[in-house]
């Protein structure tokens, strides 16, 4: 099964910011829609942000809009999550995945080819 990889997760303390990568081998980032999810322990799969099969639409979940910027760098078959003013409550694993839908509301079913997701946690 296809999956994508993610990176770029850490510790930062509150306010800080981080960049998180996600690509594949074996797909290209243009064939498809990517979303970024997230899942806190105890807590459903959420989705964060995604980008269309263009590049040209994005779309963000309210509690991120105006800090975390999706973008894609279609040379290095990678999409990217930069993310700013982190909040202790964006504290989670996040995972890219693909779909062939980017529009509110998301969910995970919309979704596949999930990688093991990278780590953020943000300190108070």
């Amino acid at each position: 099964q296809v999956q994508m990889v993610e990176s770029g997760g850490g510790l930062v303390q509150a306010g800080g910011s981080l960049r998180l990568s996600c690509t594949s081998s074996e797909l290209s980032v243009d064939d498809y829609c990517i979303a970024w999810f997230r899942q806190a322990p105890g807590k459903e799969r959420e989705a964060v942000s995604c980008i269309s099969r263009s590049g040209g639409s994005t779309y963000y979940v309210n509690a991120v809009k105006g800090r975390f910027t999706i973008s894609r760098d279609v040379a290095k078959n990678t999409v990217y999550l930069q993310m700013n003013s982190l909040k202790p409550e964006d504290t989670a694993t996040y995972f890219c995945g693909t779909g062939t839908i980017c529009y509110w509301p998301l969910t995970k079913t919309d979704y596949a080819s999930w990688g093991q997701g990278t780590q953020v946690t943000v300190s108070s």
